[in-house]
C-alpha cells in the first residue's frame, strides 16, 4: 500500500499507477456534481463552461448560503457543509464522464458497479472512497467555493471548488479491474451462509 498526492488536473499515467488499498491526497480543485447535474449533461444535453479534462468529481449537493461575492466566496456562495451522497444510483454517467468530458477521478459513498469498473480499465480511472458521516471533516478540506454552474439545479449545481489537501481518501476501485467491493461482497456472502448453518437453514 502506498499514498499518493496528486495535483488536479492531473495525467492517466498518475492514475494508472493507483491500486486498490491506496491512500490518495488531492490537491488544486474538485468538482462537486450528483444526479441531476449529469441527467441535465447526459439525457438532455447541457454543456458545462467548466473544463473537466483531467480532473475529479465527488458526488455532492453540498449546503452553502447564498451572499453578496466577495473575495473569499467570488462565485457568491458560503460553504456550511459538503458532504458525500452515494454513487451507485449514478452507475451510469461514469463512462460518459470519462469518455466525453475527461474526468479521471470520481469520490463517492459504497462504490460503482460493473461498467464503472470497465470504464476505470479502458479509459483510465478510479473511484476514491469516502466514509460516510465524514462531511464536516471533508468541508476543512476545502479552501473555497470558486465557481458554480447549471445554478438552476441548486442544490444539484456543477460546482468547482479550491483544494487545500483533500485526503486521505482510499482507492476503492483502480484502472487495472480491481475493486475492493469485491471482498466485501464475499465477506458478506459467507457470514450469511455461516449464520442460516447456525440456524439450522440449509441453502
Amino acid at each position: 500500500m502506498a499514498h499518493y498526492t496528486i495535483e488536479m488536473p492531473c495525467s492517466e499515467a498518475s492514475i494508472r499507477q493507483l491500486k486498490i488499498g491506496d491512500t490518495v491526497t488531492l490537491t488544486g480543485w474538485l468538482h462537486g456534481i450528483r444526479d441531476a447535474t449529469q441527467i441535465h449533461m447526459f439525457d438532455k444535453g447541457r454543456q458545462t463552461k467548466f473544463d473537466l479534462n483531467g480532473h475529479a468529481v465527488i458526488h455532492t449537493a453540498p449546503n452553502v448560503r447564498k451572499v453578496e461575492p466577495r473575495d473569499d466566496c467570488p462565485a457568491g456562495y458560503e460553504i456550511v457543509c459538503v458532504g458525500t451522497t452515494t454513487s451507485m444510483r449514478m452507475e451510469r454517467f461514469t463512462s460518459p464522464l470519462m469518455s466525453r468530458e475527461g474526468v479521471r477521478i470520481i469520490i463517492g459513498k459504497g462504490g460503482l458497479g460493473e461498467e464503472s469498473r470497465n470504464a476505470f480499465n479502458c479509459i483510465g480511472g478510479v473511484y476514491l472512497a469516502i466514509v460516510g458521516g465524514t462531511a464536516a471533516l471533508e468541508t476543512t478540506w476545502i479552501d473555497q467555493l470558486t465557481d458554480v454552474d447549471m445554478d438552476d439545479l441548486n442544490p444539484e449545481s456543477l460546482w468547482k471548488f479550491k483544494l487545500k489537501e483533500f485526503g486521505p481518501l482510499l482507492v476503492a476501485m483502480d484502472s487495472h479491474c480491481q475493486s475492493m467491493y469485491d471482498e466485501v461482497q464475499a465477506s458478506a456472502e459467507q457470514n450469511r451462509l455461516k449464520a442460516l448453518e447456525r440456524m439450522g437453514i440449509s441453502v
